[in-house]
């Protein structure tokens, strides 16, 4: 940061404590850890207990169900960033035989394949993986419930298959690749598929009386790139950290933000939730939030991250049931971020300017529309809109002397800067959009033309 707070202030770090201490309270949880990351550190962890003197700390490990899903998507687009498959690539294409080949690994990422959402047999997450030894006995006999890419149905058999799909590819365990490609590049030596001391317990609390049952732990065979993981508060600070920044190591920054672009429309829940690629996202007291939430028998998880307050919430307990953790994440992100805005960084001036794209800032038309495109870091460029609700996108630079959108109505589209014989810019052309510097330039080719009486008064 450009300003020495590294540390919360003691009102913003009790307030967290207290609605931790309520949360383990209110949800009768034998323990509870959490802790906040903000600007590429763990600033604030906390815990409680019902047990005296054997209070929980970051290093604590507990499982963390379905947050396993995201460090399996984060494996799925390193292959793809590595050109070995693509996202709209079928299944089969990798990983023949599954009987549901058709479907796209985008669509498996985004639980938009239409596939079940859980293994047939006996309850998976409370049973060993021995029960099922392939693939037909994770999807059973009707894997398929709903047509490919329409709706979101969350599917846990679905990232059984990208576990096998890592495996096929990388040519060892799905374990392997996920220590040497992402567990070690980012230091989280304690985030393992097997428990490691110091770790909880897993407990279930009867609902109507104060008392506890033990939950069994089970090694869950071909289903663990859907829910396998134990992990601790500070390991996943870190991995919060990595899925706001990125980290060329492992995934770059245009790869993470990618993860949290909205797939496909909720199957319920209206749009204040939805899932990108591996992740899920959510909207909280008007505030965006992506992450996961995670249970297996016995825990409860989730991680939330403010990408634009650049602040992360997360929440462990050894509860199958119990409080209301989601909620409590979302609640850390919003005390820090309310009580402790982000303090910007300060303007800089560009270290070099390259004048033939210098040339192209400033206003822009298409139409009678005004809009200013404005040029930043690497030769990017951004295009606002300067009345009303127009398109605004960010614009990467590539080696050919376009530009292609990152996100919003553009998000892919290329952005060329066309020339005059003598090299003077004529207009910018946006996916057949022409913009031009003056509204309606007749010197432009506009499409459809301009009138040659020009602009006049209403007669």
């Amino acid at each position: 940061m450009s300003a020495p707070f590294e540390e919360l202030l003691p009102g913003t770090a009790r307030a967290l404590y207290h609605r931790i201490a309520v949360a383990q309270a209110k949800g009768r949880a034998p323990s509870l850890v959490a802790a906040v990351a903000r600007d590429g550190g763990t600033v604030w962890t906390g815990a409680r207990s019902c047990v005296e003197g054997e209070v929980p700390t970051a290093d604590t490990q507990y499982r963390i169900g379905s947050l396993t899903k995201v460090f399996t998507a984060v494996l799925v687009l390193r292959l793809r960033d590595e050109g070995l498959l693509d996202l709209g690539d079928r299944l089969e294409t990798h990983l023949p035989g599954t009987g549901v080949g058709g479907v796209t690994i985008a669509q498996l990422l985004s639980h938009s394949a239409g596939l079940a959402a859980e293994a047939p047999g006996p309850w998976w997450e409370r049973t060993p993986g021995e029960l099922r030894p392939g693939l037909p006995d994770v999807l059973g006999e009707k894997p398929v419930l709903h047509p490919a890419g329409r709706l979101h149905h969350y599917s846990n058999p679905g990232y059984t298959l990208l576990g096998s799909l890592v495996e096929k590819l990388r040519g060892e365990s799905w374990e392997a690749a996920l220590r040497r490609e992402v567990l070690e590049p980012l230091g989280l030596a304690r985030t393992t598929v097997r428990p490691e001391a110091p770790h909880a317990g897993g407990w279930a609390v009867h609902p109507w009386a104060d008392v506890l049952l033990p939950e069994p732990a089970e090694d869950l065979g071909l289903m663990g790139p859907a829910g396998v993981l134990w992990s601790t508060a500070g390991d996943l600070a870190r991995f919060a950290v990595f899925l706001t920044r990125g980290d060329e190591r492992v995934l770059r920054r245009e790869s993470v933000e990618e993860m949290r672009v909205p797939a496909v429309p909720p199957g319920s829940g209206g749009w204040d939730t939805g899932y990108g690629l591996g992740v899920q996202l959510l909207r909280a007291e008007g505030r965006a939030l992506f992450g996961h939430t995670g249970s297996l028998p016995g825990f409860l998880a989730t991680l939330w991250i403010d990408a634009e307050e650049d602040v992360a919430g997360m929440v462990l307990a050894n509860t199958t049931s119990g409080p209301a953790v989601p909620a409590v994440a979302a609640d850390l992100v919003a005390i820090v971020a309310e009580r402790e805005p982000r303090i910007p960084e300060p303007w800089r001036p560009l270290p070099a300017a390259d004048p033939a794209v210098l040339e192209l800032a400033g206003p822009w038309y298409w139409g009678p529309t005004p809009f200013a495109l404005r040029l930043g870091a690497g030769r990017g460029l951004e295009l606002t809109a300067l009345a009303g609700g127009g398109r605004t996108s960010r614009f990467r630079a590539e080696p050919d002397g376009t530009w292609t959108g990152l996100d919003g109505y553009y998000l892919g589209e290329t952005l060329r800067a066309v020339r005059t014989p003598d090299g003077r810019v004529s207009h910018l052309d946006l996916g057949s959009f022409v913009f031009t510097r003056e509204p309606y330039d007749p010197s432009a080719p506009v499409p459809g033309g301009v009138d040659p009486q020009g602009w006049r008064p209403l007669p």
